[in-house]
């Protein structure tokens, strides 16, 4: 990890970007360009070679950071990082991935691109301001946003060039930025701050090997606020985080479509250990955007403090394609679930809207859960397969559940289904 450590001078570049910022930015519009901004501390620190870009204690105010390859930045314990809602602080639009289809957005709030041995560590707060986002929350699918939402199944479909796939340019289509997004980078590694609410996806991990991810504490309640999406990405590592989330929480995700069988990067090798969730729909989730194929996940003793719609959830539609095998749990107490296990293969949301351009069935084979109890909910187990293609190869065993309101197990569409040790 010699990047984190490298000399002096880099610490120095970065201790001299962040001396110039005022003791306290309340009163003080920092998207002026009469004043210096974390993200000119980024670009000193990488100058200079790489190194630690340290954020003292106190409350800075920010529009986007951009992070660049060596540099870690590091937020000191008693620091707190408030992002601006204005979304004209996030243009001009960069590459990103809106639900599995990439696309010129704006930008994350913390962001980086094909980026080498780059970090966000420290003790520090992430507290975006989300008056804004919240006002953008789709609730009712209004026509501004579906055009959106069509404008992107309509390129993905088409093949259309990235250049020309810019959502901001669409008025009233309201795509929320991610929190923070890692898009092509190697050797990550987030570790031991908080984050106090998100615009949308809390963490995405697009196209990136060899993450870290450890000692985080999330809490998120705006709406589809995932803990961390880990998309068409490999060799993670998730460890003693807590999560309380607006969505899912731990999600693994592989492209939507043509998108994600034009990229043809499967996410796999995936462990996720020693964590607490205090609130979400999905605890584990595959999909629904996993075209390009999800294998090899592994989550293990873990624990979920609050009701949940799903502990362990693999989704899918006959639009996928793309592959789910190998996914393994063990070890997991938790509290209510809506339904413990549940596979499904007729998972649209509002993009159902749309006509099928293809039809590709998802093979689903190799699911195992072990050790997992749970409190009640109203149907245990659901596996949901496709006639076209049954879900092949699922092992559960010493599953403790609680009262069901309705049947225990709902089983269609699928083989070689065993089922041993249930309480």
């Amino acid at each position: 990890m010699g990047a984190w450590a490298r000399g002096v001078m880099a610490r120095a570049a970065a201790a001299a970007a962040l001396a110039a910022l005022p003791a306290s930015l309340a009163a003080v519009d920092v998207r002026s360009t009469d004043h210096p901004t974390v993200s000119a501390a980024v670009e000193a620190c990488h100058a200079a070679g790489g190194g630690r870009v340290v954020v003292p204690a106190g409350t800075w105010r920010t529009g986007r950071i951009r992070l660049l390859s060596g540099v870690e930045l590091h937020l000191e314990e008693g620091s707190t990082l408030v992002f601006s809602d204005n979304p004209a602080d996030y243009l001009p639009a960069v590459p990103t991935a809106q639900e599995g289809v990439e696309c010129l957005n704006y930008s994350p709030l913390v962001y980086a691109y094909g980026a080498t041995n780059v970090a966000i560590t420290g003790r520090g707060v992430l507290a975006p301001e989300v008056g804004t986002w919240r006002k953008w929350v789709p609730s009712t699918y209004p026509e501004n946003y579906m055009a959106g939402l069509r404008a992107l199944y309509d390129w993905m479909s088409d093949g259309t060039p990235l250049k020309e796939r810019d959502v901001t340019k669409i008025p009233g289509s309201n795509m929320r930025p991610q929190l923070i997004m890692f898009n092509r980078c190697r050797n990550v590694r987030l570790e031991g701050y908080s984050v106090r609410e998100s615009p949308f996806w809390t963490h995405h991990l697009f196209l990136c090997e060899d993450v870290t991810v450890r000692g985080l504490d999330v809490r998120c309640k705006l709406a589809n606020t995932d803990g961390i999406d880990i998309e068409c990405t490999r060799n993670v590592l998730v460890e003693d985080c807590t999560f309380e989330q607006g969505d899912d929480v731990i999600v693994l995700k592989a492209g939507r479509n043509r998108d994600g069988w034009r990229l043809g990067r499967p996410t796999e090798n995936v462990e996720v250990r020693n964590c607490v969730v205090r609130g979400g729909n999905g605890v584990l989730t595959v999909g629904s955007e996993m075209s390009g194929g999800v294998r090899n996940v592994y989550m293990h003793d873990c624990r979920v403090e609050a009701a949940t719609k799903h502990v362990f959830y693999v989704k899918t539609n006959r639009r996928r394609g793309g592959f789910v095998e190998n996914i393994r749990m063990k070890d997991v107490v938790a509290a209510d679930a809506l339904t413990a296990i549940s596979v499904k293969t007729d998972v649209i949301y509002q993009w159902a809207a749309f006509p099928d351009r293809e039809i590709r069935y998802t093979p689903i084979r190799g699911l195992s859960v072990e050790n997992l109890s749970v409190g009640a909910g109203a149907t245990a187990i659901e596996l949901l397969g496709d006639a076209h293609m049954p879900i092949d190869g699922v092992r559960i065993s010493n599953f403790r559940s609680g009262r069901c309101s309705g049947p225990f197990k709902r089983i269609e569409n699928a083989k070689d289904v065993k089922i041993q040790g249930v309480e």
